[in-house]
């Protein structure tokens, strides 16, 4: 094992090398780009085995990909805002194969307006595609998430495809210390893919991705999905247990930070996690009960882990760094439909933050556990609320002065 400073690129880059790829079909985008850019430089050199294709869209990039799982490959490719949703009906058709290939999301905000910052509406459009999420905090993590991914997709119980989402730039581009294991160590915890349930084969004609006729046979088989994404939080966690035990990092479908004694609790995920764990200990020299729940796992998502960790606090917050428009936060949705049936359950509060890789500032959160506060015992807070700065605003007024707008 070895440490170097990586890129949250370069570490998914280092993942996808460890668990020794067959096939990548590839298109570049900002700023998942690098992750290829490395890839296809070790194939070069002759450090990786592997075959690189660059396609002329992700739509077909997605294709090649689902297509050459199912001939029985370990399958990469990678892609971000945009380019996600370019591929996006191929999402649903490649999941419907049941191939267990592991694609990384690195997060942009979608046009338009045209932003290069991080949000997640890019990945959490595609939360109903079949395809599994895990998230990733810090460039650890996203090395580890891409050895895991292989692993949860290649189950016999599970054959669905998994996403890997880091932050744009906030994580894609930042370097920070990441362990890099050695090969023995990932063949005893991913051994090489043996694809016994695969399909396409040349001495096996049979059609695949046919029309169903009749909604009785098409509704079985979408469920058939659903059960196998339930059987997939199980079989993460065995997952996470086994990764522990060779690797000694410790993960799982949810993180509790400072979580057992708190009464005000945060709810994030992603790299913005780091900034509310600072921010809880910012709370906490203050006098105030603070915790955060991080969600690693939103696909399947983990619902009673959820209720077990915040069921009897006083208030939640959930940051949501989305906006479904019309509606709100989506993880806040779902966060609130997971506690509804609770006859104990905390008062919730919606907040928007860190839409087009907008910071969230230490007044923010400041702003975030007074509502916490207030709102603990209350019927009704007015929400979500738009996490915004007195001269962030100040400076949009100016701007629309300068266009013409009141």
């Amino acid at each position: 094992m070895k440490k170097e400073m990586l890129t949250g690129n370069t570490a998914a880059a280092w993942g996808v090398r460890l668990a020794e790829i067959d096939y990548i079909p590839a298109f570049p985008i900002t700023p998942q780009t690098e992750i290829i850019e490395t890839l296809s430089g070790w194939i070069s050199e002759g450090a990786m085995d592997a075959r690189f294709v660059t396609m002329d869209s992700e739509h077909s990039m997605v294709a090649a990909a689902g297509a050459a799982s199912a001939t029985g490959v370990r399958v990469f490719t990678a892609t971000s805002s945009q380019g996600l949703m370019y591929g996006f009906e191929m999402l649903y058709t490649v999941a419907g194969w049941r191939v267990p290939l592991v694609m990384i999301n690195v997060s942009r905000g979608l046009s338009s307006p045209i932003t290069l910052g991080p949000d997640h509406n890019d990945i959490l459009a595609a939360r109903d595609s079949g395809f599994l999420q895990i998230h990733c905090e810090n460039c650890q993590e996203v090395l580890d998430s891409v050895l895991m991914a292989y692993r949860l997709a290649e189950d016999e119980r599970v054959l669905l495809p998994v996403f890997v989402n880091l932050d744009g730039f906030y994580l894609s581009f930042t370097r920070e210390p990441v362990e890099i294991p050695d090969m023995d160590e990932v063949r005893r915890f991913l051994p090489s893919y043996k694809p016994e349930h695969a399909f396409f084969n040349a001495n096996r004609p049979m059609a695949q991705g046919v029309a169903v006729l009749g909604g009785a046979y098409y509704s079985y088989f979408k469920y058939q999905m659903h059960l196998a994404s339930q059987k997939a939080l199980d079989v993460y966690k065995e997952i996470c247990r086994d990764f522990e035990k060779e690797f000694g990092r410790k993960y799982d479908a949810i993180e509790e930070y400072r979580l057992e004694d708190a009464e005000y609790v945060l709810i994030m995920t992603n790299s913005f996690s780091t900034m509310g764990k600072a921010a809880v200990n910012r709370a906490r020299d203050q006098g105030i009960k603070a915790g955060l729940l991080r969600l690693r796992l939103l696909r399947p998502f983990p619902e009673e882990d959820i209720r077990n960790a915040i069921r009897e606090k006083k208030s939640v917050g959930v940051i949501d760094q989305n906006i479904s428009v019309g509606k709100g936060g989506i993880l806040y949705s779902e966060v609130a439909g997971c506690l509804y049936n609770e006859k104990q359950r905390p008062f919730l509060i919606s907040f928007i933050g860190g839409l087009g890789g907008k910071d969230i500032s230490p007044q923010e959160f400041e702003f975030i556990f007074g509502q916490l506060i207030k709102g603990a015992g209350a019927e009704k807070v007015e929400s979500p609320h738009l996490l915004y700065t007195q001269e962030e605003w100040e400076e949009m007024q100016k701007l629309k002065e300068i266009a013409g707008k009141e």
